[in-house]
C-alpha cells in the first residue's frame, strides 16, 4: 500500500514536471522570463556544491528546529494543563481565539521592532506561528479522552495525576503528534518568510533575496525547491513516526488506509 502510494506520487510529480516544461517553453517563455523546470532542477543540483547556500540552508533548518522544539515545549504542557482544568480553559479561551487567527507573517515587522537580535527574532516568530496547531490539537486530544476510562481509574483509587499519566496523556498523544506535524510545515514557512522580510547574513530566504537582486529567477526557484523538498521530507518523517508510534490510533480512526 505504502509503495503504491509512493509510486503514484512519483508518477504525478514526473507528469507535472513534463507538463510544466512544455508549458514554459512553448507559451510562458514568450511572454515572461521564467525558467523551465529542467533549468530549475539543474540549478538546484548545482546549489549542493555552493558553500554559501548550504550554510544558509543549515541556518534556516536550525531556526526551524529550535523554534519547533520551543513551541512543543510550551504548547504541549499548556494544552495538557488547560485540558485538565476546564475552568482555566474557559477563562483563557477568548484570548486564544483572538490571537490564533492573526496571520503569523503579519507579526514579523512587529517582531523586527521589538527584538533587535536577528536569530532570536526569527525563532520567536517561528514559535508563535507553530504554537497554535500544537496547543489546539493537544486540547482536542484532552477533550477526546474517554470519560468512562477516567472514571474507572478513579473508582480503583487512582488520583488525578495517575489518571492524567495513565489515561489522558496516552489517549491525547496522537493528537499532539498531528499538531507537531502540522506545526512543522508552518514553522518552515515562517523560517523562510522571516528571512525574506528581515534579511540577515545567511538563510534560504536571504539567498533568494540576493538572487532576486541579480535578477536570477532560476536561483530563486532552485532555492525554493530545496525548501519544499525539506518540507516534504520532514512531513514524511513525522508521519512515519506517527504511524509507527500510534498505529492503534490509525487503525481505530481509519487513518492507516489514507
Amino acid at each position: 500500500m505504502r509503495s503504491a502510494q509512493l509510486t503514484r506520487g512519483a508518477i504525478g510529480v514526473a507528469g507535472f514536471l513534463i507538463l510544466g516544461e512544455l508549458v514554459v517553453r512553448l507559451w510562458v517563455s514568450r511572454t515572461f522570463d521564467f525558467p523551465a523546470p529542467s533549468v530549475i532542477l539543474y540549478e538546484a543540483a548545482l546549489l549542493l556544491a555552493d558553500p554559501e547556500f548550504l550554510e544558509g540552508m543549515l541556518v534556516t533548518i536550525g531556526n526551524w528546529a529550535l523554534g519547533l522544539l520551543v513551541a512543543i515545549g510550551v504548547g504541549v504542557p499548556l494544552g495538557v494543563l488547560l485540558g485538565a482544568l476546564p475552568r482555566a480553559e474557559q477563562a483563557v479561551r477568548p484570548l486564544l481565539e483572538f490571537m490564533r487567527p492573526i496571520p503569523s507573517v503579519a507579526i514579523i515587522p512587529l517582531a523586527i521592532l521589538l527584538i533587535p537580535e536577528d536569530s532570536l527574532m526569527k525563532v520567536s516568530v517561528i514559535v508563535y506561528a507553530s504554537l497554535w496547531p500544537i496547543l489546539i490539537n493537544t486540547l482536542y486530544g484532552m477533550h477526546d479522552v474517554d470519560p468512562l476510562a477516567k472514571e474507572s481509574m478513579r473508582t480503583f483509587g487512582f488520583g488525578p495525576l495517575a489518571v492524567l499519566a495513565r489515561v489522558s496523556l496516552p489517549s491525547a498523544a496522537p493528537f499532539m503528534a498531528t499538531g507537531v506535524r502540522i506545526a512543522a510545515g508552518i514553522a518552515l514557512v515562517l523560517a523562510v518568510s522571516a528571512e525574506l522580510l528581515a534579511g540577515g547574513v545567511n538563510g534560504i530566504g536571504v539567498f533568494a533575496v540576493a538572487a532576486g537582486s541579480g535578477n536570477r529567477m532560476d536561483l530563486i526557484m532552485a532555492a525554493t525547491l530545496w525548501a519544499g523538498i525539506f518540507g516534504v521530507v520532514a512531513n514524511l518523517a513525522l508521519q512515519t513516526a506517527e504511524r509507527r508510534l500510534f498505529r492503534w490510533h490509525w487503525l481505530r480512526t481509519g487513518g492507516a488506509r489514507t
